[in-house]
């Protein structure tokens, strides 16, 4: 009999959570009481947006993301709803659109100025009107541009184009009617090609969105699923809820068949809904419960048993919601891998959370950062429309590869072009000057002023030594960077130079 080792070596077994200074957290902010089972922020390289607690109508904060520290309690919130604003989701294509959904039965699109909220917006891009009760729900399509799905208490989910120029859109692209009761989560696979809806009747259905029609069905007996998620390129699909005995509990389907699960879970005892996040990129999947404090994650594999348990984040602030920053937005110089940030209500308290792998060597770690989705989308509306389905357009995120790409850049390219024309035709007057002058701004000038997913124009100044000993390491390490991405261009020049002395060599020789 042959002896095999109890262990299985990995890369991400000594991951651990590391929670951001005071002065690093975003104090004094009035998160709402709601009890809706959302995160309740969002998050991106630039803002950081929440749900607040007002009164006569919905409001949400966007705050820059650099500006921690004591929050202005009347700071300039985006409060267009008559009622409470129940989700809230970045645009993943553009740092500067948020939509945000209601218990005033409408979804509202809003352009936040490049500086930020510097005055209560009140007058959104797009505003969604086709659900008759609140909309609790919200999700933007992964690889395409203005295509937004929502779904509301009248238990259907609708699929809206946002290119089209009107302010106030009534007609969806598509409405589902598949749904019995209230939708709980939607999630898409890679390409957005499929849609895995978990559903109040205890269901879990898999939709074509585009047409409508309902692939398949599960409506398990001993698994009450309310969160559900597509597990990147693993073809699998992951429900988190309760059993029959009210414990948490995780279960893996084959999306192939919805039939029998591949593996169920037993998580704890606790009372509160399991909200996963999975990593595609290192194939880790943390756990968040909603009142707990604690987050655990695992690591997820293609063979039995699919589901491997690392380790926990502990603390004891629990949290109301949580919201998760985009691979780009990263601190790859410290090895960190996932950030979440957590709401802490009892103390009014937003804390940010670096998963950090442990690494002695300072260089880029090309073993846990493979290319991951970047914020360029693959296809437009029309082209998804009319059938095409594309995988997400990849980045690198090694330092001088690739700069994040900003407001202007977008706005020079055909496809944001367009977009930002009917903008500024549907909204002349509210059109700022700081939008105007980034509009003015080189390419180059926004390189500079963007490091790693930082806006310099942003940045607060140190208060503390700590933080100028931070800022004084970043500003080695951008200066480093820089002159890796100058040796890089001094090497392109080279070989375009090598290429044109080639090319006149051979039509010298041909005209011979």
């Amino acid at each position: 009999m042959t002896w095999r080792p109890q262990y299985r070596t990995s890369k991400f077994r000594h991951v651990f959570g590391k929670a951001a200074s005071k002065e690093s957290c975003y104090d004094g902010v009035p998160i709402t009481r709601n009890v809706q089972d959302n995160h309740f922020c969002a998050v991106n390289p630039r803002f950081l947006a929440v749900i607040m607690e007002s009164a006569g109508g919905g409001s949400f904060l966007v705050l820059s993301l650099h500006h921690t520290g004591k929050v202005d309690p009347h700071h300039p919130k985006v409060s267009g709803h008559r009622s409470n604003v129940l989700d809230i989701k970045w645009n993943p294509f553009n740092d500067y659109c948020i939509a945000s959904c209601s218990e005033d039965a409408t979804v509202k699109v809003w352009d936040i100025p490049p500086h930020g909220v510097l005055k209560n917006l009140m007058v959104p891009w797009k505003e969604l009107q086709g659900h008759s009760r609140r909309v609790g729900l919200i999700e933007w399509h992964p690889t395409v541009n203005n295509v937004l799905f929502s779904t509301s208490y009248d238990y259907q989910v609708m699929i809206w184009n946002l290119d089209c120029p009107e302010q106030v859109i009534k007609n969806p692209v598509r409405t589902i009617s598949h749904h019995t009761d209230v939708v709980l989560s939607m999630s898409f696979n890679t390409d957005g090609s499929v849609m895995a809806t978990t559903c109040k009747d205890r269901k879990v259905r898999l939709i074509e969105p585009r047409s409508g029609n309902l692939l398949q069905e599960a409506n398990p007996k001993t698994h009450k699923a309310t969160k559900v998620l597509f597990l990147g390129n693993m073809k699998m699909l992951l429900t988190s809820g309760t059993s029959r005995w009210n414990e948490r509990q995780l279960v893996l389907w084959d999306p192939d068949d919805l039939s029998v699960p591949l593996k169920e879970e037993s998580l704890d005892g606790g009372s509160g809904h399991v909200f996963p996040f999975y990593d595609p990129d290192t194939h880790m999947l943390y756990l968040a419960g909603k009142g707990d404090g604690n987050i655990k994650y695992y690591e997820v594999s293609s063979e039995k048993p699919y589901v491997h348990y690392l380790t926990d984040y502990r603390s004891v602030l629990p949290q109301k919601g949580i919201g998760v920053m985009p691979k780009r937005g990263l601190d790859v110089s410290s090895c960190e891998v996932f950030r979440f940030y957590k709401l802490v209500t009892i103390k009014s308290l937003i804390e940010p959370v670096a998963m950090i792998v442990p690494r002695r060597s300072e260089t880029y770690q090309e073993d846990i950062y493979p290319m991951t989705a970047s914020n360029t989308p693959a296809l437009t509306a029309e082209e998804w429309l009319s059938g095409i389905n594309k995988g997400p357009v990849l980045m690198s995120l090694k330092p001088g590869s690739q700069a994040p790409e900003s407001h202007s850049e977008l706005s020079g390219k055909g496809l944001g072009n367009s977009l930002d024309t009917r903008r500024s035709q549907s909204r002349p007057g509210l059109l700022q000057l700081s939008y105007i002058q980034d509009q003015l701004g080189t390419k180059d000038d926004t390189q500079n002023s963007v490091s790693n997913g930082e806006d310099i124009s942003l940045c607060s100044p140190p208060k503390t030594e700590n933080e100028l000993r931070l800022k004084f390491h970043k500003q080695q390490e951008e200066i480093r960077r820089l002159r890796e991405l100058l040796n890089q261009r001094d090497v392109h020049i080279t070989q375009l130079e090598l290429e044109i002395k080639n090319i006149k060599n051979t039509q010298s020789q041909s005209s011979l």
